[in-house]
């Protein structure tokens, strides 16, 4: 799946079954649903998950919280906007 296939199923009203917990946590937040995207990161403890449930604290603005998240991701807190990075985990992911 590419970023833009990824960005059409967003028109969707559940994230597709068929993408891992990860992106479907994306596909949440994405979707204004943080709470669910928040469940899902929280479910597995992977890099992948960290770097999401840190996007995660970033967009709720929860620096501290989404440092820690970075750190356990092995990844630093960017400094590109919220929509870039938002991209950047998803075209990483996919």
């Amino acid at each position: 799946m590419t970023l833009e296939e990824y960005k059409e199923t967003l028109q969707l009203e559940q994230a597709p079954s068929q993408l891992d917990k990860p992106l479907q946590a994306m596909w949440y937040a994405a979707n204004g649903n943080w709470e669910k995207a928040h469940d899902l990161a929280q479910e597995l403890n992977d890099s992948a998950s960290a770097w999401v449930h840190a996007y995660l604290h970033r967009e709720e603005g929860d620096i501290s919280n989404a440092q820690y998240w970075y750190s356990r991701a092995n990844r630093s807190v960017p400094h590109s906007t919220l929509e870039q990075e938002w991209d950047m985990i998803v075209s990483t992911l996919l």
